[in-house]
């Protein structure tokens, strides 16, 4: 998946007595005003590209990070309240409509009186089921329920493709059950991992003290917390660990599970979620289940309550009153990230209502704000993208026939989604009203948690969509082998379709050649055509790949972002090698677009080579607080956006050419360093 995001045109206004034909015509893709031409672009283009911007941009309070991905959320949001404040006083909407649930949600969400006057009451029956557990099998049971209800309670389960079998559904175990964002923090040694598992510490006993607990008892749960959790990521892969398909496919029985993760009582689990049968399961990282079998029945009862009363808390402090959302954001906001102000309560509550009824509220949205000329473009481009990825695999030098026809046919298999689904998704089985916030937003998790597990050894519906239409990102699924383009990532100017080639190649054109480069990545490679993670590479051809990602390791390896923190250029591998292979098979595809047309000419001063980089540099305009960042650098498999230009434009020749960059410059990098794979 790449994260992509869009940047918001500001139409400059026309004086009353002008002649529309008389006004300049603004180059789309890319704003001149946002360069810093003191700089060399073959020094660093991304300050020669957006330095002025950064230059003079703050951070809003709200926002850990901030660039063009929160400008074109605030173009949909504006759009979307409109649309959820609409259905909110629209109280004749006929019961069970997706208009009177969405209306529903959002107005319950912001019925704040009533959740302030509530308090932490919402959640009491909850905490008096974990607080009622009498025995370990009362346990198993207890932690089926809070995973149905959307709480992260020791391990995360879910029904995914099988990668050995994509047509077919089959039950997924993986870790979870951490606190904190990733392993590492519980584990580094390092002062400033310290100094924030000490903040983690205090929030604990914070949030313990507003259910009611004493100083004294507060702060002998959250060391429970701490220690439960420590264990847990001791027993946790890393995140270079999991991004491995094959270390983490471990197909067993059942009734292996017994085996695995002796201690859990399966059976009662398994009934609390009442699934029968002995169908075999995915078992990701076996050494995790294996602690948790010994934690199932060596940890103290009463400590495992301790840790479920945390989890479900945790899980849902964003839906009760002001103390609990606060003292929240405090830790994860601007602790974690730098954030310096909750974002407004409207914002919140739409993303909760986009989270729990998505293809409701974007069925709604598409209907105003995306129509089929866009939709047609977009399939277009694609095709034109294909085409050009086509060429490049069949002129490789380095990859044997026998590989380039699984490729190639892989390639024509790709399925692509654009905008949003063709059949919607049904929710009359989803009862929501007005009476209470976090029964609403609890009442969606289970509705989508059983929509899913009743999937369940049945063959895959590859027409359904994972994410949402008003979604700002775009994706690759190599189990479904499938591309998807969300309508909320298909709006000008990132993709315009009356904008020029040089706009639209380097923004959505890089995107989706991103995308389809993922089906040739470090991990996707190893899927073929159907979704099947199958070894289709000769082995001669295999090492050729591994040698050539490995300089990609390396170079990523090298890049320091903060003072003493790299990059992982391991981590970060697949979209680093996305971005390169999905630039030049743009660049391509831009070129083929243009055909014989006679070449344009200058705009702004820029030749449309240059346009089509510095467009592509404008999709990474951004700027990050320090605390956000240091986070990111252990938990993102994607590189800082400054980086994801440096990075792969300083391995292009087509860049160089463009801006007569020479060897020996730092956009340039030696021919012996450069990574060339497609």
């Amino acid at each position: 998946m790449r994260c992509v995001c869009l940047v918001i045109s500001l139409l400059l206004a026309l004086s009353a007595g002008a002649a529309p034909a008389a006004v300049p015509q603004r180059p789309r893709g890319f704003d001149p005003a946002n360069m810093d031409v003191s700089v060399n672009p073959c020094a660093d283009f991304y300050q020669y590209a957006v330095g002025g911007w950064v230059q003079r941009t703050t951070i809003p309070a709200e926002y850990g990070k901030y660039g063009v991905d929160q400008e074109v959320d605030a173009r949909t949001f504006a759009i979307v309240k409109e649309i959820l404040e609409s259905a909110a006083a629209d109280t004749a909407a006929p019961q069970g409509s997706e208009r009177q649930k969405v209306g529903d949600f959002y107005a319950a969400g912001m019925d704040e009186a009533r959740i302030e006057a509530e308090g932490a009451r919402p959640l009491v029956p909850l905490l008096r089921r974990i607080a009622a557990i009498p025995d370990r099998k009362a346990l198993a049971t207890e932690i089926a329920f809070l995973q149905e209800i959307g709480t992260n309670a020791v391990f995360r389960v879910n029904v995914v493709p099988d990668d050995r079998d994509s047509a077919v559904n089959i039950l997924e175990f993986s870790q979870a059950g951490l606190g904190l964002p990733d392993r590492e923090y519980y584990l580094k040694g390092d002062k400033d991992s310290r100094v924030l598992r000490r903040a983690y510490l205090a929030h604990l006993v914070r949030m313990f003290g507003l259910l009611g607990d004493s100083t004294r008892i507060a702060r002998q749960n959250a060391q429970i917390v701490l220690r439960l959790e420590t264990r847990l990521a001791r027993a946790s892969m890393t995140r270079d660990e999991s991004d491995d398909p094959i270390a983490t496919y471990h197909k067993i029985g059942r009734g292996d599970l017994t085996t695995h993760a002796t201690g859990f009582a399966w059976e009662a689990y398994f009934r609390a979620l009442r699934l029968d049968g002995s169908d075999p399961v995915l078992v990701r990282q076996p050494a995790f289940l294996q602690e948790l079998g010994r934690m199932a029945q060596g940890v103290a009862l009463s400590e495992w309550k301790t840790y479920l009363r945390w989890h479900l808390l945790r899980a849902n402090a964003g839906y009760l009153s002001s103390p609990f959302v606060r003292e929240a954001f405090a830790f994860n906001g601007a602790i974690l990230e730098g954030t310096k102000e909750l974002p407004p309560r409207w914002k919140r509550v739409l993303a909760e209502t986009d989270a729990a009824l998505g293809e409701a509220l974007g069925k709604l949205y598409v209907e105003r704000a995306f129509g089929q000329e866009a939709k047609q473009k977009a399939l277009a481009m694609v095709a034109n993208l294909q085409a050009a990825l086509r060429a490049r695999l069949q002129r490789l030098d380095w990859m044997s026939e026998a590989t380039k026809a699984q490729a190639l046919a892989k390639l024509d298999a790709m399925r692509v989604k654009i905008g949003y689904p063709d059949v919607w998704r049904d929710y009359t089985g989803l009862a929501i009203d007005r009476t209470s916030y976090l029964q609403n937003v609890l009442a969606a998790r289970r509705f989508e948690f059983r929509r899913v597990l009743v999937k369940m050894g049945k063959p895959v519906d590859r027409s359904e969509w994972a994410t949402t239409p008003i979604t700002n990102n775009a994706f690759y699924d190599p189990t479904l082998n499938e591309l998807v383009f969300p309508a909320g990532i298909l709006q000008p100017p990132f993709f315009d379709p009356d904008a020029d080639d040089a706009a639209n190649y380097g923004n959505i054109g890089a995107t989706i050649g991103h995308e389809l480069t993922h089906g040739f990545d470090d991990s996707g490679r190893q899927f073929d055509a159907r979704g099947n993670l199958r070894d289709w590479w000769t082995a001669e051809d295999a090492k050729a790949f591994a040698e050539r990602a490995a300089l990609m390791v390396t170079q990523f390896d090298q890049f320091e972002p903060l003072p003493g923190l790299h990059i992982n250029g391991t981590l970060t591998l697949g979209e680093n090698l996305a971005d390169l292979g999905g630039l030049a098979v743009a660049y391509d595809a831009f070129k083929l677009a243009k055909g014989s047309a006679p070449a344009a000419g200058l705009e702004d001063g820029f030749t449309p080579e240059q346009r089509f980089f510095l467009s592509y540099t404008e999709t990474w305009r951004f700027t990050l607080r320090p605390e956000f960042l240091r986070a990111r650098l252990v938990t993102d498999e994607h590189a800082p956006p400054k980086y994801r230009v440096l990075g792969p434009l300083a391995n292009m020749e087509e860049f160089a050419a463009a801006f007569q960059c020479k060897s020996g410059d730092a956009m340039v990098r030696p021919a012996s360093d450069r990574v060339k794979l497609w």
